[in-house]
């Protein structure tokens, strides 16, 4: 099971990375997101849904990310976070963002949602 629920997490987060080099990640994150859910980002912001919707429709988009080091934390058999390095790039001279990133899922009616996303800047090596 932990493989299976790693596996279809990681597919989300992918998902929801492509959203936001796609400009579309308002509306994906709208959909993914718990009513009650909130992002807690790297510059101190806690966000609820409506404002990271608010803020993703008019964010410009990432040109380009990776995912490494990814760890599952299994909660319960329907609340399990995904732990990982998320390294994104914009266009332009902007250095890249890395970050510790931590995704916490609770399963509704059979599909995934996303109860906390939280990330924070790691220093530059």
């Amino acid at each position: 099971m932990t493989s299976q629920v790693s596996d279809e997490l990681l597919h989300i987060e992918r998902a929801g990375w492509d959203s936001l080099c796609e400009s579309t990640g308002a509306d994906f994150y709208g959909d993914l997101m718990l009513p009650d859910a909130v992002m807690v980002l790297a510059n101190g912001m806690v966000m609820d849904r409506n404002t990271v919707v608010s803020a993703l429709s008019e964010s410009p988009p990432w040109r380009a990310y990776e995912i490494s080091g990814v760890r599952l934390i299994v909660l319960d058999d329907d609340t399990a976070a995904l732990v990982y390095t998320g390294t994104a790039y914009r266009d332009g001279d902007e250095p890249a963002f890395v970050g510790a990133i931590s995704s916490v899922y609770h399963r509704v009616d059979g599909a995934w949602k996303l109860a906390l996303y939280q990330q924070t800047r790691k220093p530059d090596p």
